[in-house]
């Protein structure tokens, strides 16, 4: 049976250790461009090489992530920077960007690619096509259930989120951050807009307020033996911006339910076990949409919630005091839930006001009142741990793995002597001078055994040592100690792996076509939209409803905007479509006339082209580019831009706000107001305000196409921005 892997997240050289010693079989990082999670620290070059030889030696996997939208002017630092993975042994790359993923395929191909969360994977249709390029494992969508992921029968490696953060919009999907903090999540920089409290709206009533789009975090163990039955591949733990106390706790736990399921033990969490989890981060817990769970909201805070310990029975403008449900010691932080500030406890006094170090359950302590919080919002509140120092203490002195070796010696007088050390894949043989009989005192077996064990400031330790001598051997123990030594250095490089040569091919052109005419594109929302886009003589109009599609679609310029989220696809056949996944644009494209949508996240000519090649008519470029990146693209003629439009900020699984058919806003602390849909099983959450390029149209090169993108707008406004851009483009 193949074990499944277990896959931690380190964001730095710290975690990388509590990875490795606390059980990991592989790791996750990135560089400090191209990656994720750019607020991490992450690994510079000299640092990667480190961690890779690092995990080499102790036999954990390492894969790196370069999963952003790439720019064109990134192209060549990205391959470059993928070529230096590759020569320094990177065990996978991880990778979003689907052109990509196809030059990276073709020029570096015995580089193994493993296909990102970011490239929003959910069906069999493009999981069929990355396999056909050579990739060797897909991240699934956090949204996807575990009987979905059960149904792609294609051959690739499966991975799946099992424990962490949940991000409430589907991977790849959420422009919240870009649009609204201007730093996108496709490119590293998510700002965490679902942290953040909003008030939802109703038909104009308040409904309700807190953290309305923040997310319990995902913890699977107690149903691992269900996804580990299912024979998925890689179980990923969430976490690379988490302390180092966080990865070593989470993958100590989840190596013990693995091992206990491979060994055909019950898969047993104690109280402990539990309660450490909780203490080093959680948002509470939920099993997530891998089991089909419903509740994986958590609308009260967006920190880390910790442990309760007590309840606040007294306050004054000094301190604060507490009934204790828990063990409390001094240096643990604490968090006091209903005004939810924290604090670290530097100074703790029992019930007669003396200084103490620890204090116990059903104790009544006291702390600074620092924030000279006041009384009516403290008395009473729930007291959290946040911080438990001794846990810390005791994650951070984790016994240092040891690798299993076994060593011979062989020493013949007037031969010379001879060890040799095996890991079970290396051999070392380190040979040293010619033995002699001893003059005086020989050295016996249980002597030389002793020296070998000698493993101390080394990663091995011995399982067994086999000594083979002539009676009467002489060996000088210095020697003995210098055939030791050589044996495991020479071991250590063996296992770390030599530099791969650069054997990467060159990088190809790419297609340069000027925009003739510009055409100008409408994505319309329902039939009076619909018909005035008509009127109006566009040159493509999309709807979003298949029954007008269908009464419309005589008119070669109306196109079906297709679902975003589609785990299996319907067939098509000699339809005109807008694709707004990647499977759809590889099931379609040769039956249909399509176009691909922005979502697709295309930032590059080589991306552009990869959709041109499966048959895009045109290809829309992603909304989060400025005008200085547009103007990079060569192939402006084969491209379409959004110039204006009220985008779609996030899609979430399910009903999540209970909307029927009211009118719905979400609403943030500045009094933004963020219209909400709900179709299809989908919450679709729209920006509180339209993107309007057209004053800008000047500033930049000429695209084949101008997108508007309708929302509510009536026909006068609708008229005004058609007549708007039309005067900007003539």
């Amino acid at each position: 049976m193949k074990k499944a892997e277990l896959l931690i997240p380190v964001g730095n050289m710290e975690c990388l250790i509590a990875a490795i010693h606390n059980g990991a079989d592989a790791v996750y990082l990135g560089g400090k461009r191209f990656g994720a999670r750019a607020y991490s620290n992450n690994f510079d070059n000299e640092e990667m090489i480190k961690a890779i030889k690092m995990c080499h030696l102790y036999g954990v996997k390492i894969y790196v992530t370069v999963n952003t939208m790439i720019y064109n002017e990134e192209v060549q630092d990205v391959i470059d920077y993928l070529n230096f993975l590759y020569i320094n042994n990177v065990d996978a790359v991880i990778m979003q960007d689907n052109g990509m993923i196809g030059l990276v395929r073709r020029i570096l191909p015995d580089l193994e690619v493993h296909v990102s969360t970011q490239a929003h994977n959910h069906n069999e249709a493009a999981i069929s096509h990355y396999k056909s390029l050579g990739c060797t494992r897909v991240v699934f969508d956090r949204e996807s259930s575990l009987e979905s992921i059960k149904s792609i029968k294609t051959d690739i490696e499966k991975e799946v989120f099992v424990y962490g953060a949940l991000c409430i919009c589907y991977s790849g999907n959420c422009l919240f951050s870009a649009l609204n903090g201007g730093r996108s999540a496709n490119r590293g920089m998510c700002v965490g807009s679902c942290r953040l409290p909003y008030t939802l709206i109703k038909d104009n009533k308040v409904c309700d307020n807190g953290y309305l789009l923040s997310t319990k975090d995902l913890n699977t163990m107690d149903k691992l033996k269900y996804i580990l039955g299912a024979e998925i591949d890689s179980l990923k733990i969430e976490g690379r911006m988490k302390s180092k106390e966080y990865v070593a706790v989470v993958t100590k736990t989840y190596r013990k339910l693995i091992d206990q399921y491979y060994n055909n033990e019950t898969m047993i969490l104690d109280d402990k076990d539990r309660k450490d989890l909780l203490k080093t981060y959680n948002r509470e817990f939920t099993e997530g949409y891998l089991f089909n769970e419903e509740s994986i909201m958590n609308n009260k805070s967006s920190n880390h919630q910790g442990v309760k310990i007590g309840t606040v029975v007294g306050v004054n403008n000094k301190r604060v005091t507490i009934k204790l449900d828990d063990d409390i010691h001094q240096e643990d932080a604490i968090r006091f839930a209903k005004p939810n500030k924290g604090m670290y406890v530097n100074s703790l006094y029992n019930e007669k006001g003396l200084l103490v170090a620890s204090a116990k359950q059903g104790d009544i302590i006291s702390v600074d009142n620092k924030d000279r919080i006041m009384v009516k919002d403290l008395l009473g509140s729930d007291v959290l741990k946040t911080i438990d120092f001794l846990l810390n203490k005791e994650l951070n002195s984790v016994l240092e793995k040891k690798i299993s070796v076994k060593m011979a010696f062989y020493g013949a007088i007037g031969e010379e002597a001879k060890l040799v050390l095996n890991d079970g894949t290396y051999e070392v043989i380190e040979s040293g001078s010619i033995l002699e009989e001893a003059r005086t005192a020989s050295v016996n077996k249980e002597r030389i055994i002793e020296q070998l064990s000698k493993l101390g400031s080394t990663p091995f330790k011995a399982d067994d040592i086999k000594v083979v001598v002539d009676d009467n051997l002489f060996i000088n123990i210095k020697e003995l100690n210098e055939l030791r030594r050589k044996a495991t250095d020479q071991l250590i490089l063996l296992r770390e792996g030599k530099m791969k040569s650069d054997n990467m091919s060159d990088i190809p052109g790419i297609v340069t076509k000027q925009a003739g005419k510009p055409k100008i594109s409408i994505l319309t929302r329902n039939e009076e939209q619909l018909e005035l886009a008509i009127r109006n003589n566009l040159d493509i109009i999309y709807t979003t409803d298949e029954d007008l599609y269908y009464k419309y679609k005589d008119n070669k310029n109306v196109y079906l905007r297709l679902d975003r989220v589609l785990e299996s696809h319907k067939d098509y056949n000699d339809e005109k479509l807008l694709c707004t996944e990647f499977g759809s644009v590889v099931r379609y494209g040769k039956n249909n006339k399509i176009r691909s949508d922005y979502y697709l996240n295309v930032a590059n000519d080589y991306t552009i082209n990869k959709m041109i090649d499966l048959c895009a008519n045109a290809v829309t470029l992603s909304a989060e580019l400025e005008i200085e990146q547009l103007n990079k693209i060569s192939n402006k003629a084969d491209t379409e831009i959004v110039v204006y439009g009220r985008l779609e900020c996030m899609i979430i699984k399910n009903n999540i706000f209970n909307i029927d058919k009211e009118k719905t806003f979400l609403v943030d602390e500045k009094g933004n107001r963020y219209p909400v849909l709900y179709n299809n099983d989908f919450t679709h959450i729209f920006n509180s305000k339209p993107v309007n390029m057209i004053d800008k149209l000047n500033k930049m090169s000429k695209f084949g196409t101008y997108r508007i993108e309708l929302f509510d707008e009536n026909v006068f406004q609708v008229q005004t921005i058609i007549k708007s851009i039309q005067n900007m483009i003539q």
